[in-house]
């Protein structure tokens, strides 16, 4: 695996994830791939409780790639980025996403997608899709199944940047933490009070229970938000600009169509 780690803790109980492109821990084809072979990998192994998500580095993600959002790539970038959705809602296995830095676009929704989502004081949140032009299809669905129409097109439409308490008291996260290293060490005892006692078979049954509702909106309108993503949106001027002026390094020029 090129751009995550992989490791093992609490006897196999726990699929620790790191995202690691040296950088941003942007979420490009091949850390895709990365993530897919794993998620693969863990459909046959029947120990696993719990599975992480984290950066390396100072921050969780920037997001998706954007040179690979441009008309001839972004097909083959939507389809492997939604496949990841689906691959977990199947997995059915508890989720936790522990958060310092940028957790931007996609790795935003990487995040949402999870049952916990921790933070430290560092970690700021944003789906900035709109500024490119463009819109966050995951996003579009996770936010107002977590935290309500409302507070969730706020940050859609907007394409603003939140902080971490600001991003707890919208109810986006379980609880944030003054450092890394306390969130690292506080979330340790967090899980071998909370997971590690209980069945592995168990805890997917109460995932599957839990999200029922919430897997069906997600397998039923990810497809449609991603055919309007590939059919609509991107068949427009302003889309195409947004994405190519960004990957240029320059000010968007919008025609309104």
């Amino acid at each position: 695996m090129e751009k995550i780690s992989l490791e093992f803790t609490h006897d196999g109980a726990v699929a620790k994830i790191t995202l690691n492109d040296g950088k941003g821990n942007v979420l490009d084809a091949v850390m895709m791939n990365d993530l897919h072979s794993a998620f693969n990998d863990f459909k046959t192994n029947k120990d696993i409780k719990l599975i992480t998500f984290e950066g390396a580095g100072k921050h969780f993600s920037f997001g998706a790639s954007v040179p690979e959002h441009t008309k001839g790539k972004c097909t083959d970038m939507l389809k492997s980025f939604h496949q990841l959705f689906y691959e977990l809602i199947d997995l059915s296995i508890p989720t936790m996403a522990k958060i310092s830095g940028q957790c931007l676009g996609g790795g935003m929704e990487l995040a949402l997608i999870c049952n916990f989502l921790f933070a430290d004081k560092t970690a700021k949140f944003g789906q900035p899709e709109i500024i490119l032009g463009v819109f966050a299809p995951p996003a579009s669905l996770l936010l107002p199944l977590k935290i309500g129409c409302t507070k969730s097109e706020d940050i859609l439409i907007t394409g603003k940047t939140i902080g971490a308490d600001d991003a707890k008291s919208l109810g986006l996260l379980n609880y944030v933490f003054d450092d890394k290293e306390i969130m690292e060490t506080t979330l340790e005892e967090w899980i071998q009070k909370n997971i590690i006692p209980k069945s592995a078979s168990s805890l997917r049954y109460a995932v599957k229970a839990a999200r029922i509702r919430f897997n069906d909106v997600l397998k039923t309108s990810l497809p449609k938000l991603e055919q309007m993503y590939l059919t609509g949106l991107m068949e427009t001027e302003d889309a195409n600009e947004g994405i190519n002026a960004f990957c240029e390094k320059r000010s968007a020029e919008w025609k309104n169509r």
